[in-house]
């Protein structure tokens, strides 16, 4: 069995890097996020696993996941910053007018 700060390193040892590769190769999640502020979400969210679940996560699933929740992050609000009118174009692009 793992120590409590091992059962906490174990989290950010597999984490941390995966988000700094994700944010290395995509300015979208530079320009819309807060690396740090990801890091300590991603974490919280994966801290919800046992550790042995959180182990058994393979990597590429566990860097599918996390790039997915950067994805959500990134784009929720995208569409607050549009104006009516280019919310209307949306719209219509979206509806096929």
């Amino acid at each position: 069995m793992y120590e409590v700060s091992q059962e906490k390193d174990i989290f950010l040892v597999r984490i941390l890097p995966i988000i700094d590769t994700l944010f290395a190769n995509n300015s979208f999640f530079q320009e819309r996020l807060d690396k740090n502020d990801m890091n300590q979400h991603v974490t919280n969210l994966f801290k919800k696993f046992s550790v042995e679940e959180f182990i058994d996560i393979d990597n590429k699933d566990l860097i599918d996941r996390i790039d997915g929740m950067l994805v959500i992050n990134a784009t929720a609000g995208i569409l607050n910053d549009l104006t009516p009118e280019k919310i209307e174009a949306f719209d219509a692009a979206v509806e096929g007018r």
